[in-house]
């Protein structure tokens, strides 16, 4: 239940406040919804066109926070009520985007679109109307780290300081156009770039964040279960749909690529954080992830595969991975960054925010979640009988 005696992290009472969150019905907003219902006073006006993720926030009428809570199925693009919303709020979220990687290749004109025209309204809408902003960027805006350039055999490669980033610090380097991979992350860094001249220019007070591969239970979807059959969801996702039809999981370029994973639970609470403490956060742009879960593709395939076989109670494929090329698993056009660590200075020294969760343990609480949700529906579509024309 929420307490009504909340400070702030300079010991200010919290106010009650009224969010406007965009893209609500999400893997993050899910998440965030829950956390702001069971644990603070303030209302939310969840803001998406599904809400299949957060109905369990909404219904029934008898949940401890019914009335704190009110769904608003909008399209940001052309509906004349969303203006409205953001000047009921004090504070608008926004989460909406096209974040799958696959979908850069294969959708560049939708990704742009998305992610910056689509964007637009909400920045306006909050400069002219002073509502503060919370913007969900993503860490893909760094591109290509310099560590990314040197030789393979460089003995410099094995020098993190060629692979941290950091916000106030590192360039953001693309590669060439005719890889649309970086459509997301050129639209994702021009709206940064907006959000931060309206601060400059007209006093937007804002807020970037950069999230780092949040993991956990409702991310993406699983691939003809709730979600397109030929869609390609996440690395998490990818492997989880692998895992839960008995198939090795596949990897892309060999699995080489090194990521960091944060557990959503985490980074919910580093927004939270944001949230209730704009004297600390406004002006800033935040990495969140954990550089401590640090691994290849390949160590993330064998960790889920050891991590299933335990949560599921069913025994590892004896051949659990295979390798495929970038070119027939993403399409033409794909390009990637080897290595990403996020630098963690300056949320740390804000916020005071620091991830708790090991990699085995958000991997244990998702593939639960994953088995749990998924194992029984995906039993009985493989057994169901293919039927000819």
């Amino acid at each position: 239940m929420a307490s009504s005696a909340r400070v702030d992290l300079d010991g200010n009472p919290i106010k009650a406040m009224t969010i406007c969150m965009i893209g609500a019905g999400g893997f993050i907003g899910s998440h965030l919804c829950e956390k702001l219902m069971a644990e603070t006073p303030h209302k939310v006006l969840a803001v998406d066109v599904y809400n299949d993720k957060i109905k369990h926030v909404l219904e029934p009428a008898s949940l401890p926070w019914a009335g704190r809570i009110q769904f608003h199925r909008i399209n940001i693009k052309n509906d004349s009520r969303f203006e409205g919303l953001i000047k009921m709020a004090d504070l608008t979220i926004n989460l909406a985007a096209i974040c799958t990687p696959a979908d850069y290749n294969t959708r560049p004109l939708d990704t742009i679109y998305s992610n910056f025209i689509d964007a637009l309204p909400v920045v306006k809408y909050c400069s002219e109307n002073n509502k503060r902003l919370i913007h969900f960027s993503t860490c893909e805006v760094y591109g290509k780290t310099i560590g990314s350039f040197l030789p393979k055999d460089s003995p410099l490669r094995q020098d993190p300081a060629y692979f941290i980033l950091k916000e106030d610090a590192s360039p953001c380097i693309f590669g060439s156009i005719e890889k649309q991979r970086w459509s997301y992350a050129c639209a994702k860094q021009l709206i940064e770039r907006l959000v931060y001249a309206e601060g400059a220019e007209n006093g937007l007070e804002f807020t970037i964040v950069r999230p780092f591969n949040w993991i956990g239970p409702r991310m993406d979807f699983i691939p003809g279960i709730d979600g397109p059959s030929e869609g390609v969801p996440r690395v998490l996702a990818c492997f989880s749909n692998n895992l839960l039809r008995g198939e090795p999981l596949k990897l892309v370029d060999g699995g080489q690529s090194q990521r960091t994973f944060v557990y959503i639970k985490d980074a919910i609470e580093a927004v939270l954080l944001m949230i209730e403490n704009p004297a600390r956060a406004n002006g800033h742009i935040f990495n969140v992830g954990n550089p401590n879960n640090e691994v290849t593709v390949r160590q993330l395939a064998e960790m889920m595969t050891e991590v299933y076989s335990k949560v599921s109670g069913e025994p590892a494929l004896e051949v659990p991975t295979i390798d495929v090329s970038s070119k027939e698993f993403y399409g033409e056009g794909y390009d990637d960054s080897d290595k990403r660590i996020p630098d963690m200075t300056i949320i740390n020294t804000q916020l005071g925010w620091n991830p708790m969760t090991s990699l085995w343990d958000l991997l244990e609480s998702t593939l639960t979640y994953q088995h749990r949700t998924y194992a029984e529906a995906i039993k009985k579509a493989i057994s169901k009988p293919v039927t000819s024309s």
